[in-house]
This record gives structure tokens, C-alpha cells and sequence, in this order.
């Protein structure tokens, strides 16, 4: 069979370069489970990190696979991809995740890892190769997760404003910080959930086109579920703390309240998409979220230049880790 061609060493390769994606992903995103945690003083930042993997990896007991499916089948055509195009997919995405780490600016890795297939199937085969349906999903939640994250956000903050009317400032705090515990757990559970997933989905896509997995097999195999939410919530544990500061302080400050309006709002947009199986950015979720609770406080409240600058980074992940996922799908031509 012509798919068995390709060395094991090869595919083992490629799964550790997607596992260290996966884990590039907890450490990049840890931030959007745990900023307002950290920001709010509720928990110290070791004490959040270990909260949020926890959350992150109990998830694989809670979701279908319904992201890994849209990513694994959904973007391309299965019989494009093979060792190369993953190759470049990664390449492209990992290489945008260090950047924007560096650069303290909350990308997202979803999108990244979108961009990264899309600019390695051209590259090999032309537009033609890629599958309309899910990409354009997956471009509509681009604006649409952060709105929805904004209106949920908002409605959450307008909400708890009204059934606290009567309460002081003082007992109010008191009670929100407990509740952001659980706004807190919800969102890491919803981003496992999503974001995890994506992981599963390229490498189960590496496994079909390389022959090690059957083309019409239901769900991937076990290993790599587990392999890849353990990934998730081990960066998850080391935290990427340039970024838990400008999504905790630059957009807006948050109190509790503000903190657990913004969680909670957020992990119900991932909760949705999830189950729509739609791939969607933790990062524009949460950004969204916290811009809604922000704007609801004041217009004022909300760093709208920080907001801008991380609006930017959101319309050009797509292409430049396309662009870079182009040339690494080359350069790996010439490798192996």
C-alpha cells in the first residue's frame, strides 16, 4: 500500500511536533482560562495553573469528538494531506504561536493550526484540494465566537448587576470571588474541550493519509486522546505569563464580578461551538467576553487601542501561518 511507504520514524516525528503544538496551545492559551483569576487576586498564578489543567484535561470525559472530526476530515481533502502538508500545517502554526508568545499578544493557536493546513494543501495541491464547508465555519466563528462572547459577557454582567442591586460592594466581592472558581473551571473545561481537539484531528489526519489509521475508522484512536489532553494541560501547568498580564490588566481591570461574567460568558460561546463541532479561538472568545463585561461598566473601561492592536494579530494569523506552513511544506520536500 502506498500510504505505508512513509517510515514510522517519520510519523512519530510528526506526532511529537503536533503533541508540542498541543502543548505550545496550554501554554499560549493558559492565559484565557486564568487571567481574570490571577488579575482578581482569587488565586495565586500556581494556584490557577494547576486549577485550569486540571479542568483542561477532565474535559475528555465531558465532549464528543466532533472538533477532532472537522479538523481531521473537515478542512481538507483526506487524499491531499500526507507527512509533508502535516509538516508544514505544524511548522506554520508553531512558528505563529512563538511569535505572538514573545510579542505578549493573545493569537489564537485554532487558527493558527487552520491557517497552517490551508497554506500546506495549497501549496501542494491548489484551492481546489481544500473543503469549503469547513473552512468558512470555522472563518464565520472567527467573528462570531467573539461576539458572541461580547453579548453573553454583557448580558451576564447587565444580569448580575440586577440580582445584586441590593448588595453591598463589599458582600458582592465576597461572593464572586468564590463564584469565580467555578466561571474559572467552566472555561478550562470548554477550552480542553475545543482546543485539545484540534490536536487529536491533525494527528488523526497524519495517521489515515500515512496509512497507520483506517480512512473510514469512526473516531481516532484511544492513545492519541489521551496523549493529546495531557499535552494540553501540561502547558496548561507552565503558563505563558506574558500574555495572563495583558488579557488580565491591559484590555480592562477586572473585580470578581467582572471576572466571572466574562468566564462564564465565554464558556458558554465554547460549549456551543463545541458541540456544533466548530473549531473556534479560546483567545477571540475571552477577548470578546471581557470586552462585553468592560463596555458594560463604561465605554471608558475598555482599552479599545490594546483591543485594536490584538484585532490586528486575529485577521493576520490566518495568512501568516498559512504563508509560513507554504514554505516549510517545500523545505520538507527536500528533507524527507
Amino acid at each position: 500500500m502506498e500510504h505505508m511507504q512513509v517510515a514510522l520514524w517519520v510519523v512519530l516525528l510528526l506526532v511529537g511536533l503536533a503533541l508540542l503544538f498541543d502543548f505550545m496551545n496550554g501554554f499560549h492559551d493558559a492565559a484565557n482560562s486564568i487571567a481574570t483569576v490571577v488579575s482578581t487576586g482569587v488565586l495565586r498564578p500556581t494556584q490557577a495553573v494547576v486549577f485550569a489543567a486540571f479542568f483542561n484535561f477532565i474535559a475528555i470525559f465531558v465532549f464528543h469528538l466532533s472538533v477532532a472530526a472537522t479538523v481531521g476530515k473537515g478542512i481538507a481533502d483526506p487524499g491531499v494531506v500526507d507527512a509533508h502538508v502535516v509538516f508544514g500545517a505544524l511548522t506554520g502554526a508553531i512558528t505563529w504561536n512563538v511569535v505572538t508568545w514573545y510579542y505578549g499578544i493573545p493569537s489564537s493557536s485554532s487558527h493558527a493550526l487552520i491557517g497552517g493546513i490551508v497554506g500546506a494543501v495549497i501549496a501542494k495541491a491548489g484551492a481546489d484540494a481544500l473543503m469549503a464547508t469547513g473552512i468558512l465555519r470555522t472563518v464565520l466563528f472567527i467573528f462570531v465566537s467573539p461576539l458572541l462572547g461580547y453579548i453573553l459577557g454583557s448580558m451576564m454582567m447587565v444580569l448580575v448587576a440586577w440580582l445584586f442591586r441590593r448588595t453591598t460592594p463589599l458582600k458582592a466581592d465576597r461572593w464572586f470571588r468564590r463564584l469565580q472558581l467555578v466561571s474559572a473551571g467552566a472555561y478550562s473545561l470548554g477550552h480542553g474541550g475545543n482546543d485539545a481537539q484540534k490536536t487529536i484531528g491533525i494527528i488523526w489526519m497524519l495517521l489515515i493519509s500515512t496509512g497507520y489509521a483506517a480512512a473510514d475508522s469512526a473516531s481516532p484512536p484511544t492513545w492519541t486522546i489521551v496523549t493529546c489532553y495531557l499535552a494540553i494541560g501540561a502547558g496548561t501547568m507552565f503558563g505563558g505569563w506574558r500574555i495572563v498580564k495583558t488579557m488580565g490588566q491591559k484590555i480592562t481591570k477586572l473585580k470578581p464580578v467582572g471576572g466571572f461574567c466574562a468566564e462564564t460568558g465565554g464558556a458558554l460561546t465554547l460549549f456551543i461551538a463545541t458541540a456544533m463541532g466548530v473549531p473556534v479561538s479560546t483567545t477571540h472568545t475571552i477577548t470578546g467576553a471581557i470586552v462585553g463585561v468592560g463596555s458594560v461598566q463604561r465605554a471608558s473601561a475598555v482599552r479599545w487601542g490594546v483591543a485594536g492592536n490584538i484585532v490586528w494579530a486575529w485577521i493576520l494569523t490566518i495568512p501568516a501561518s498559512a504563508f509560513v506552513a507554504a514554505v516549510a511544506y517545500w523545505i520538507s520536500m527536500k528533507l524527507f
